[in-house]
Formats: structure tokens, sequence, C-alpha cells
């Protein structure tokens, strides 16, 4: 089987820099990382091809500097990384995103299983798997925390939800989202990381996805960011000391000051 991990680099760090004219996060020059919940999708990937055989696949969307995170994936034992790199590409929403890595699955044509992290740390929508679920017309299961098995044809597999879990059947090909529970991801190994260094890597542009230029980067993407803007500073509040039955009476005074006021 073919399996296809859908990874993204975003920034490690918190000093994240906004364009002003375009409301997009500026990655050019930031110290970047895979995405830390994609790194749980690349080693279920890489414990299905030890399980099952077949191959795996690392595919990533962002500017060139992105081929860092295919080269981290393959030194962990992936065996090929495709980069979407395009000015077209740029400032692309989760809808926008998504149509463009179905463009590039449709393309490479054999995926029989879809990995993706539940969501990016840089945007927390969690959007981006079930969009390409929608794009490419495949069942998905979302926030797996156990592929329970596998056969010709099907795939089970446990999802996390609020009050417990759900066991999903699914036919295949099928796009899952993973979370943290589902493993632990290993280290690259020093030979995985030399083969990593040689290792070619496929290019594509918005050319070679035959994609509707009007569905791609900013121009194509439904939501925008209409503002953005630092929450101003919360006020400093006051620390009681001493002992509770002393504390507790000039707290509530305090509260009932409070409530007066802002009924007033």
């Amino acid at each position: 089987m073919h399996i296809v991990v859908c990874i993204k680099q975003v920034p490690d760090t918190a000093d994240v820099k906004i364009d002003p004219k375009t409301n997009t996060l500026i990655r050019e020059g930031v110290a970047s990382i895979i995405n830390p919940f994609d790194m749980y999708a690349i080693e279920e990937g890489l414990r299905l091809k030890a399980s099952a055989g077949g191959t795996v696949t690392a595919l990533t969307m962002g500017p060139p500097q992105a081929e860092a995170a295919l080269r981290e994936a393959i030194a962990m034992g992936v065996d090929e990384g495709i980069l979407l790199s395009d000015r077209a590409f740029a400032g692309s929403d989760t809808w926008a995103t998504s149509y463009t890595l179905s463009r590039a699955l449709k393309k490479i044509g054999d995926a029989g299983l879809v990995l993706c992290g539940k969501q990016a740390s840089d945007g927390d929508t969690a959007q981006v798997g079930p969009g390409l679920a929608a794009h490419l017309g495949l069942p998905q299961i979302t926030y797996v925390r156990k592929i329970v098995s596998m056969e010709a044809g099907a795939i089970t597999a446990e999802r996390l939800l609020e009050d417990g879990v759900e066991t999903v059947r699914a036919p295949l090909p099928c796009v899952l989202t993973v979370v943290k529970e589902i493993n632990e991801p290993r280290l690259p190994s020093l030979k995985g990381k030399l083969a990593a260094r040689k290792a070619a890597l496929t290019h594509w542009k918005a050319a070679d996805l035959g994609a509707d230029p009007a569905s791609l980067g900013l121009n194509g993407s439904p939501t925008q960011v209409v503002r953005i803007f630092s929450p101003p500073a919360r006020a400093g509040g006051q620390v009681f000391k001493g002992e509770p039955e002393l504390m507790v009476p000039q707290l509530v005074a305090k509260l009932k000051e409070a409530v007066v006021a802002a009924a007033s």
C-alpha cells in the first residue's frame, strides 16, 4: 500500500510576525519545525509500512525552506518527499490548502491511505484533513487514537471523543487525522539523517497539478483575515495574604464592590 502523510512546517517560536498587508504569517527567516501533530502521523505511517508493507510518501506545501521538513521525515524512514512550492499558493486558507493538496494526491494517483495530524500548531483549525477528504470524495476518520486493523479494502480505527471513544470502520482509500495518543514518534537515526541529505525530492508547482488558478492562494481563499491585533494587557489583580478566615471576608467585599461597579 502507498501511504501518503501530509505534513506542514510551522514556526518554532512564539514571536510570530504578521504581514500587515496580507494578514498572513511571515515565515521567511523564522526557525521552523514539523508540526508536532504531523510527527505522530509520520510515525503511524512508518508503523503501518513495517507491519503491512508498502511505501510512505511525505507531502507538504510551503516555501522552499519546507524542504527541511521533508528531509526530516525521510530521516525518520519515509521513502519519498514531495514539495508543493509556488508563489501562487501564498496566503492559502484551509480550503485552498486542502484543495491544493488534493490536486497533488490526484497526481500521485495510488494513495491507499492518507494520514494527517489532527491540526497545525500555527492555525489550530483542524480543517485541512477533513477538507482534503471532501475534495477527494473519500471517507474520513478524525481524531484517531488507534488503528485497530487494516484489511484488504477497509480500515478500522478508534477515534477520541470528548466523552469517550468511538470505533469506526471505513473503506479504503481513506483520510485519517491522528491525535498524540496514537504513538510515540521515533527520533531520526544517524543513517537516516545521512540518507536524507542525499535524497532527491520531488518539486511541483501550480502548473504541475492542473489546478484551477482561481482556487489557489490568497485569491482562492474564501476566508479572509480582516484585522489582527494584540489583546489589551490585563490589569494587575490584588493579592490577599493571611489566614483564610481573615482573607475571605475581604475577598467577598471586593467582589461585591465589583458587582456594584459593573451594574452602575
